[in-house]
C-alpha cells in the first residue's frame, strides 16, 4: 500500500485532472484505488459526481445538515461534541466510472470535499492554542499527524493498493495532514515560470515540515518520499514539446518523469461532465488517442516510482 499526495503551490497546472486519471488507469490495471480529495475546490469530486449529488447526497455545500466530506471527520477530530466518522463511511457508493472497469479487481472509491474545508484550519490552529511551550513541538506533530493516524490503518484493513490525495495548493495544516500521511509526494507542473517557481517552494517547505514533525514525534518518523514532477499541459510541435516550454523543463534539483501528458482543453475539461476520466474513453481520433497513451505510460513510471505492485 502506498499513499501518495499530489500537490503544487501554483493552482491551475493539471493537478486534479492528473489525478483522477492516474487513478482511472490503475484501477483499469486492477488496481484498488482509494481518492482522497482535501481541496476546497471540490474538483476531484467533480470529475466522478455531479454537483446535485454532491449537495444533496452528500451535504457538500452545508445546507443539507448531512455532511459525509472529509470535513465531518476534520470537524469530528477538532471538537470532542462532535462524533468523528469512520473513514470508510464517507466513501462515495455506486460511482458512474465503475462501470467503464474491467472484471479484474480494480476499483476506484473516493471520500468527497467540500466547500467549508479551507475554514477546518481554523479548528485545528485552535489545537495549537495556548500549548505550554515545553510540549509546542510534540503538539504539532500531534495536529500533523492527525489524518495519519487514522488512514493509514483504514487503507491496510480496506486492502487499498494505493491512495491518491488531491491536496489544495498552499501548505495550510490540512495540507500539511496530508503530507504527513503520506509515502511520496507527486508534483504535477506546467512548464512555464510561475508553475515551476513554485517546485523550489514546496521542496523547501516539505523538508521544513518533516524535520519539524520528526523533531515532535519521537519515535515515529516520517520519510515520504518526492516521486518527481509530472509536467502536464504540454503543447507539441513537431513531435516534441514547444520551444519555450523546453526551456522549463530542465531542472536539475529534482527528478523529472520521463512520460508527459500534452494539453487538449476539449477532452479534458469534458470529460467531468460524465463522471469518466479521459483515459477510460475509447477514443478512435489519433490525437485523443496519443493522450490516452501517454497516461497509460505515466501509470507504468509512476507505479514503479512508487513502489506499486
Amino acid at each position: 500500500m502506498q499513499i501518495v499526495s499530489v500537490i503544487n503551490y501554483k493552482g491551475g497546472v493539471g493537478k486534479t485532472t492528473l489525478t483522477a486519471n492516474l487513478a482511472a488507469e490503475l484501477a483499469f490495471r486492477g488496481k484498488r484505488v482509494l481518492l482522497l480529495d482535501m481541496d476546497a475546490q471540490c474538483s476531484l469530486t467533480f470529475s466522478f459526481v455531479t454537483p446535485d449529488y454532491w449537495r444533496d447526497e452528500l451535504g457538500g455545500d452545508g445546507t443539507t445538515g448531512s455532511d459525509k466530506t472529509i470535513k465531518s471527520w476534520f470537524d469530528g477530530i477538532g471538537d470532542d461534541d462532535l462524533e468523528t466518522p469512520e473513514l470508510g463511511s464517507l466513501i462515495v457508493p455506486n460511482l458512474k466510472v465503475a462501470e467503464s472497469l474491467p472484471d479484474n479487481g480494480g476499483k476506484i472509491d473516493l471520500i468527497p470535499s467540500h466547500l467549508g474545508l479551507i475554514n477546518v484550519d481554523l479548528d485545528l490552529a485552535y489545537m495549537l492554542s495556548g500549548v505550554p511551550p515545553g510540549r509546542v513541538k510534540r503538539q504539532l506533530a500531534k495536529v500533523y499527524g492527525l489524518l495519519r493516524s487514522h488512514l493509514g490503518k483504514y487503507v491496510a484493513e480496506a486492502k487499498y493498493d494505493i491512495v491518491l490525495i488531491d491536496c489544495p495548493p498552499n501548505f495550510n495544516i490540512v495540507t500539511k495532514n496530508a503530507i504527513v500521511a503520506s509515502d511520496g509526494i507527486l508534483i504535477p507542473a506546467k512548464p512555464d515560470y510561475l508553475s515551476t517557481l513554485g517546485i523550489d517552494y514546496l521542496v523547501r517547505s516539505y523538508g521544513s515540515l518533516v524535520k519539524e514533525f520528526n523533531t515532535g514525534s519521537g519515535s515515529d518518523d516520517i520519510h515520504p518520499e518526492i516521486l518527481g514532477v509530472v509536467f502536464t499541459m504540454i503543447q507539441i510541435h513537431g513531435g516534441q514539446p514547444i520551444r519555450a516550454q523546453r526551456d522549463y523543463m530542465q531542472l536539475s534539483n529534482i527528478s523529472v518523469f520521463s512520460s508527459q501528458i500534452r494539453e487538449n482543453k476539449t477532452i479534458f475539461a469534458s470529460a467531468p461532465e460524465d463522471g469518466i476520466p479521459v483515459v477510460l474513453h475509447g477514443y478512435k481520433q489519433p490525437t485523443y488517442s496519443s493522450i490516452v497513451s501517454e497516461i497509460e505510460s505515466l501509470a507504468v513510471e509512476f507505479c514503479e516510482k512508487a513502489g506499486v505492485k
